[in-house]
């Protein structure tokens, strides 16, 4: 089932997204068509000696050397080894990783209006979930995935994000900065690395409808919005409102259409960079070059 270029995926801007259904266990999770290459049987996987314990292995998919993440490990659930388990090949963050999970069954198209933040009732799992949808009768998990490889990869000692310091700055400060982010640990690492490059007046929104209410607030106080925010940088994937509708909505809108605005995503690709262009975004980066969006704040900022 391959579902790369998949042929209902949706116009940028529209605040949907659509998610593939699948279970682990008990419960039913999700994860946003735009990050799956394609779903496939499990094949033979090659275990490697010392790696994690949530790490099943390595398969040789067309060419292509790819690590397993068994999902029924990561949230503590026995595999059934059912001939309907799969293996989810996805691509974000500039690399492929293949997830093992339980049956696939659907995609489903829903609102990121009608997306909750988990709360620390959600059997544990809180810390790695982006969000919560409910759908007829079932509650669908949406696992924060890059969390999942951070902290897999972080046990191991491996650096997931490049953060090497940019040093320190003074043209860089007082630049007026806002970040959209909705998980603590990317909004954590982007906010030190910029302060320490000097970017020290920066204020932070964990959805984008939470942000446009802030910047409409600020145009309606009179005044050019471009001498109180230089610039604004926004994740893709959030609740009530993702990033390309924000992006959308301000480039629409001529009191904030001159305000430079920064897609900072896990899933800007070559396939998926058009989405971005479409609703008007400055620039894109994906989500590990937290250097490279430093210097690509200075020109539009300082430069």
């Amino acid at each position: 089932m391959s579902l790369h270029q998949h042929d209902i995926l949706l116009d940028s801007g529209t605040n949907e997204l659509e998610i593939v259904k699948f279970g682990v266990g008990e419960n039913t999770f999700g994860i946003n068509v735009m990050k799956v290459r394609e779903i496939i049987q499990p094949v033979g996987v090659t275990s490697v000696p010392h790696s994690h314990q949530h790490v099943e292995g390595m398969i040789k998919l067309r060419g292509e050397i790819l690590p397993v993440i068994s999902l029924f490990s990561f949230f503590g659930v026995e595999g059934s080894g059912s001939k309907d388990e799969k293996y989810i090949v996805t691509e974000f963050n500039k690399r492929k990783i293949v997830f093992h999970v339980g049956s696939v069954s659907q995609i489903h198209r829903v609102s990121w209006e009608s997306i909750e933040k988990p709360t620390s009732l959600n059997q544990g799992m809180e810390r790695h979930l982006t969000g919560i949808i409910k759908l007829e009768e079932t509650m669908i998990f949406l696992p924060d995935y890059e969390k999942i490889i951070y902290d897999i990869e972080s046990d191991s000692g491996v650096e997931t994000y490049n953060v090497h310091q940019e040093g320190f700055d003074e043209k860089r400060t007082g630049k007026k900065l806002i970040i959209v982010e909705d998980s603590p640990l990317l909004l954590r690492l982007l906010t030190d690395e910029l302060k320490e490059a000097g970017y020290n007046d920066i204020t932070s929104f964990e959805n984008g409808k939470e942000a446009y209410e802030h910047i409409m607030g600020l145009t309606e106080e009179g005044g050019d919005l471009s001498e109180q925010v230089d610039m604004i940088i926004s994740d893709i994937e959030m609740p009530k409102m993702d990033g390309h509708r924000l992006t959308k909505l301000l480039k629409d809108n001529p009191r904030s259409s001159d305000v430079p605005v920064m897609i900072f995503s896990s899933l800007i690709t070559d396939d998926l960079r058009h989405r971005g262009e479409v609703v008007g975004a400055d620039e894109q980066i994906s989500k590990p070059e937290i250097s490279d969006l430093i210097k690509k704040v200075d020109t539009y900022v300082i430069d």
